[in-house]
């Protein structure tokens, strides 16, 4: 089953309707996408699709040599080429000569390049001296971020100024993840984003029945053998050296510390090096620094640190500090104690925070939205008015009308509903530059229609299920105030 990825595919077909050349660098980490986005793009297309794999030089052009004669149709027994220059010229040659357009797939292009360094500059002469005569699309894809943003694309390589488009495969935003559980609930949609976060690969391992989620969460986190049971670490070996010093600096932040200082002194690194390793991770997707909305990051002295996946935040949360009584058995008597309890539900507050944020950039440009936002975050620092520490949920801001949006999260079943409103409203004027102010409340089930008549016209509401767009929840009159 193939979900989403509609806009990458679009651009794709785009590029390879034009009658040019074109090399695609397609990147991003493992278990994102990748593969499944190009077999579906060639599923009716002609393609040469070569994965290197972790091996030898000689392996990687033996397979190479078997798939290049599969595709032109050579004797099975054709000799092994004996260097990629070679190999890719032959296959540059071939282009030339074909009428119709095909598509080189040259899939884990890390592993092979690794192996031998002259792989770009052999790839380079090829393009420069026979693919750029062609219509021949080029597709190099790969897991190693690092590589192919540096070896690939970086001014230093080869390669850099071939490639004619670049897509870096994000995971799923919560709507795109929604459609791997379509009889989930958005309840329980919110909890397993939270939970699984958009990786493909992880959603694509749930068993999809109804109230099959704590199930879910046992076989494949809290199991000796579960699948998902140390991903984080798999994942840390593959993209990095020095991986045990990744996760130290991952469990720092999980744990609370956000400054490089903080993080440093509880992961024990040098203080030195903390940011190229938070940079790294950054890089990957798996920790974004923040600063308050309005602030320059390259300035600012208020920028947090913050595990910025889900699934790497839920496992280190809960999967990671059980590992020991998971390796004695007792996963799954540990689970219900703590990955189900109380303390999920806060969990799960914050990464409602992000599918909030995400719904905001979604909405943007229709109607759902009373202004054109054009810069997105949350917001935290004094209120001068209380003379207090505040914070703003989630902010999305248009400079040039100096028009605002502040917005509330709530994941509670029960709450005092004008409290909580009267407390977003507080908050205006509290981001300077800013001449008119808009005000949204996300929350977990819907505010009774007293509060909704209450703050007509100041106030919009959404539930989780407006959140996923379906019809407005329960709305009877039923209120803690």
């Amino acid at each position: 089953m193939f979900i989403a990825r509609t806009h990458e595919l679009e651009v794709l077909e785009r590029l390879y309707a034009r009658p040019k050349f074109d090399m695609v660098v397609l990147y991003g980490r493992r278990r994102v996408g990748k593969t499944a986005l190009i077999d579906q793009f060639v599923a009716d297309k002609e393609a040469l699709y070569f994965t290197a794999l972790q091996q030898s030089n000689k392996l990687n052009l033996r397979d190479f040599t078997s798939e290049v004669a599969r595709f032109f149709s050579l004797p099975s027994d054709t000799p092994s080429f004996s260097s990629w220059t070679s190999a890719l010229t032959y296959v540059a040659n071939q282009a030339q000569q074909r009428e119709k357009p095909f598509v080189f797939v040259f899939d884990e292009f890390p592993y092979a390049a690794l192996e031998d360094e002259s792989l770009p500059s052999a790839l380079q002469i090829a393009i420069d001296h026979g693919f750029n005569a062609t219509n021949t699309m080029i597709i190099l894809s790969g897991s190693n971020e690092s590589f192919m943003e540096s070896n690939v694309l970086g001014g230093k390589s080869p390669l850099y100024g071939r490639r004619t488009a670049q897509i870096k495969l994000l995971p799923f935003t919560y709507m795109d993840a929604a459609q791997f559980l379509p009889d989930c609930t958005p309840n329980e949609l919110v909890e397993y984003y939270a939970t699984f976060g958009g990786t493909p690969y992880y959603l694509a391992q749930l068993d999809t029945t109804p109230d099959a989620y704590c199930q879910n969460v046992i076989n494949l986190c809290f199991d000796s053998y579960g699948m998902l049971r140390e991903e984080p670490m798999m994942l840390l070996r593959e993209e990095l050296r020095d991986p045990a010093i990744y996760y130290s600096v991952l469990q720092a932040i999980a744990n609370g510390h956000s400054t490089p200082k903080a993080i440093s002194e509880h992961a024990g690194v040098n203080p030195d090096a903390i940011s190229s390793y938070l940079n790294m991770l950054d890089g990957l997707g798996l920790v974004r620094r923040n600063v308050p909305f309005g602030d320059n990051p390259s300035k600012s002295k208020k920028g947090m640190w913050n595990i910025n996946d889900p699934f790497f935040s839920y496992w280190y949360h809960f999967v990671g500090p059980s590992t020991g009584a998971i390796e004695s058995g007792k996963g799954a008597i540990t689970a219900q104690r703590t990955a189900f309890g109380a303390a999920f539900d806060t969990y799960v507050g914050q990464q409602f925070e992000t599918i909030c944020l995400q719904w905001i950039t979604n909405a943007t440009g229709t109607d759902k939205l009373p202004l054109l936002p054009t810069q997105f975050g949350k917001w935290w620092g004094t209120n001068p008015r209380k003379k207090k520490q505040t914070d703003i949920d989630v902010v999305a801001g248009d400079p040039s009308t100096k028009t605002v949006l502040l917005g509330e999260c709530k994941w509670r079943n029960n709450f005092n509903e004008t409290e909580a409103v009267e407390s977003l409203l507080e908050r205006e004027g509290l981001i300077r530059g800013y001449t008119t102010t808009y005000f949204m409340f996300f929350s977990k089930n819907p505010v009774s229609q007293a509060t909704r008549s209450k703050y007509a016209g100041r106030v919009r509401f959404l539930d989780a299920d407006e959140l996923y767009g379906m019809p407005a929840g329960n709305r009877n009159d039923q209120s803690d105030n």
